[in-house]
């Protein structure tokens, strides 16, 4: 019988610890989304600042600096000359025995402020000294944004900067940049300096400085599959790759475009439903939703079939195989396609 999974706490509820000027005297971070543990952490130093007047209690150390012994030792050590310490080790995931942090986190001392930074998932949150960080409540776990949340946190971050960002316009700047949060707020940095004064970010802003680096985007590519235009679908699915585009993304969107196609039909025949609902529900832009119409007229139902089976085809070779990504992509293309185009 499966065990249950361990709950862990989001890091979401360090913030709203800190919010209440609740300064932990041990934090231990990890998970995939590097994103959040890295501002949790500006804001734990921001929080710390205050107790902290000497240069001297405030270090940083890496997993393979120092032995967790020592920056044990270091932590039960008083402060030079502040309130308070604070240690703050990176990499931690590379200390092979942490075992002895299970009886440091039982008794802290009060004058130290330590961070634990630890790169990716563990294997067994049963263990120790998880178990006992966990009771303590000084476990934490960042992961990744996805989907809705994603969206809500850019609507958030553009709104904490006098910006407004609608949903679907939030959602083709994380189709066309990817999910990665801090190259999300990257392209959204670049939009707030050319706005200025002005408020809204709108379509025709993304486009022009999300896609600056990039001769084309993933639309692009399915509005010329949509037209059966194969040579610049190979073309525009290459510069893609060439600009660092993962095959799995562009397989994953198709998919999702080709699923968009096959509602079409039917909501055309809804009277009173209006092109943003049902870009909604397709899953495009209301911007893109003219083509996605088009497109549906020049693929029969055989050719939605074909493309199904070529997409899932697809899926099957990038996880089983290692087939040159130029090379899938375009036989891809070529079986969506057809030959009749």
């Amino acid at each position: 019988m499966a065990k249950d999974k361990v709950a862990v706490p989001n890091i979401l509820s360090a913030v709203n610890e800190l919010k209440k000027n609740n300064l932990l005297p041990v934090y231990y971070f990890f998970g995939e989304d590097t994103y959040s543990i890295e501002a949790v952490i500006k804001e734990i130093e921001k929080s710390a600042s205050q107790f902290i007047t000497s240069d001297f209690d405030k270090e940083t150390f890496y997993g393979d600096d120092r032995s967790l012994s020592d920056i044990l030792n270091l932590a039960l050590t008083f402060p030079f000359g502040s309130e308070k310490k604070l240690i703050i080790c990176k990499e931690f995931e590379k200390i092979k025995d942490k075992k002895p942090l299970s009886r440091f986190a039982e008794a802290p001392p009060e004058f130290s402020i330590i961070i634990f930074y630890h790169n990716g998932s563990i294997s067994n949150l049963r263990s120790e000294p998880y178990t006992t960080l966990l009771s303590k409540k000084f476990l934490f776990e960042a992961k990744e944004l996805k989907g809705n949340n994603l969206v809500e946190w850019l609507i958030s971050f553009a709104a904490s900067r006098g910006k407004n960002l609608t949903r679907e316009n939030a959602q083709f700047l994380i189709d066309i940049s990817g999910e990665n949060r801090a190259a999300l707020e990257a392209q959204l940095e670049k939009m707030f300096t050319f706005l200025g004064e002005n408020k809204d970010i709108t379509l025709d802003v993304i486009k022009a400085l999300s896609t600056s680096l990039k001769e084309y985007n993933i639309f692009d590519l399915q509005n010329a599959i949509g037209k059966k235009n194969k040579a610049a679908a190979i073309k525009i699915a290459f510069n893609l790759l060439e600009n660092g585009s993962d095959p799995v993304f562009i397989v994953a969107m198709l998919t999702r475009y080709f699923t968009g196609l096959s509602r079409i039909r039917e909501l055309n025949s809804i009277a009173d439903m209006t092109e943003q609902t049902a870009a909604r529900i397709v899953g495009t832009h209301p911007y893109y939703y003219k083509d996605h119409q088009s497109a549906r007229k020049i693929y029969s139902e055989k050719n939605m079939a074909d493309a199904v089976k070529a997409l899932l085809k697809a899926d099957v070779t990038i996880k089983t195989t290692s087939v040159d990504d130029k090379t899938l992509i375009s036989m891809l293309i070529a079986e969506i396609i057809g030959s009749d185009s």
